[in-house]
């Protein structure tokens, strides 16, 4: 038997609140499906199951509020039934549809859930409204996203951001505690990059075309190939390697609040997918809609201030991992090219890395190589 706990999505969560369950005792579930969706300080997320099996009994209900780590669901793996498993003391009895542990802050979910849309669901899950306590207006007395967001103007408007604040602030106060940064710097110039990406763009529509961030994103998941000290997590006392290279990217919310979600196997794919699947990501992140696995699998996180107008960002690493990687503003400098003086489009990069898993001499050598393969677009 397999107990499936709540994951953590972040090291800025401690805790989840369950929205929904997708599945019922008895179902078959295989790995990454969606199994459930549960609320965090940052976003209504679909949490995806890690293995194959059966659902025996699911241990929370709707509302429950548990910490990271708390079983939510058990499962049989191939070849169990309920008879010849022995269940652990605090799963559920096989007659209940769920049991009712709860931690000590979650209210007890109402007698029946009303019924309201995935976009609903979606919009409360963003304004820190519980849907789950509305009373709906539409048909069949349906939760409808004005009553969502009525319900949110009664509400206290600023404590999904406090939360998210708060836990943003817990994330980054361990990070700087507990992690050696080191921070380097280099100015890489971006005139070959840039006349290759206006020649690919020319003549197609805008929503065909790419942008400089995908370029830079590509340049970094290459040279992760090549420095792998960078690209994993420290757990345990000791740096483990990642075994493929899943780029963080920080997104600024509406709302306020910034998120990270991965955008996978980077240096695997070719631009135009990994452009749409970058537009993709940023949207979803925006909307609420983010699944367990992009918001666990980063393994580096890529932040670009460059559109807020500042010359350089030194970032805070984001734990377990291991490196930060910053794009400042691309912008138009004075530059030395074979010796004469000219105008060049330059980005400021830099590097923030942990000293327990790489060394100066390390990161330069790194930010080195992102540089020259931006200086052969053709390569990316």
């Amino acid at each position: 038997m397999i107990e499936f706990k709540l994951p953590s999505l972040g090291a800025d969560m401690d805790e989840g609140t369950l929205l929904e369950w997708r599945i019922a005792p008895g179902a078959a579930v295989r790995r990454g499906q969606v199994v459930a969706v549960v609320d965090t300080a940052k976003a209504a997320v679909d949490v995806e199951c890690w293995q194959d099996g059966t659902v025996l009994d699911l241990l929370i209900q709707p509302g429950d509020k548990v910490p990271v780590g708390t079983p939510i669901a058990t499962l049989l793996e191939a070849g169990e039934t309920a008879e010849t498993v022995q269940r652990p003391a605090h799963a559920a009895k096989p007659a209940r549809p769920a049991a009712a542990p709860r931690s000590a802050t979650s209210a007890a979910p109402p007698a029946s859930r009303p019924r309201i849309s995935p976009a609903a669901r979606t919009r409360a899950a963003e304004l820190g409204v519980d849907a789950n306590r509305l009373s709906g207006t539409g048909p069949q007395g349906a939760v409808t996203l004005a009553d969502v967001e009525a319900a949110a103007r009664q509400a206290k408007p600023l404590d999904r951001h406090a939360a998210m604040r708060q836990a943003i602030a817990t994330a980054m106060s361990r990070s700087k505690r507990e992690i050696p940064h080191y921070y380097l710097a280099e100015t890489v110039p971006l005139g070959a990059a840039l006349a290759w990406l206006a020649a690919h763009n020319a003549g197609l529509a805008p929503e065909r075309r790419l942008l400089p961030g995908v370029l830079l994103l590509k340049a970094v998941a290459l040279a992760l190939r090549d420095y792998p000290q960078l690209n994993g997590f420290w757990q345990d006392g000791a740096f483990r390697p990642a075994a493929g290279i899943h780029l963080g990217v920080a997104v600024a919310l509406r709302q306020g609040g910034l998120i990270a979600p991965a955008l996978h196997d980077v240096a695997d794919q070719p631009l135009i997918p990994l452009m749409a699947a970058l537009g993709d990501l940023v949207q979803r992140a925006r909307s609420g809609s983010l699944r367990s696995s992009e918001l666990s699998d980063a393994t580096l996180t890529v932040t670009q201030l460059g559109d807020q107008g500042v010359d350089g960002v030194f970032g805070v690493i984001y734990p377990p991992q291991v490196a930060l990687v910053g794009v400042g503003r691309l912008a138009e400098r004075p530059w030395v090219e074979g010796g004469k003086l000219c105008v060049m489009p330059t980005a400021q990069f830099s590097l923030a890395a942990d000293h327990r898993a790489s060394d100066g001499h390390y990161g330069a050598r790194f930010l080195a190589e992102v540089r020259r393969l931006l200086q052969t677009p053709d390569s990316l």
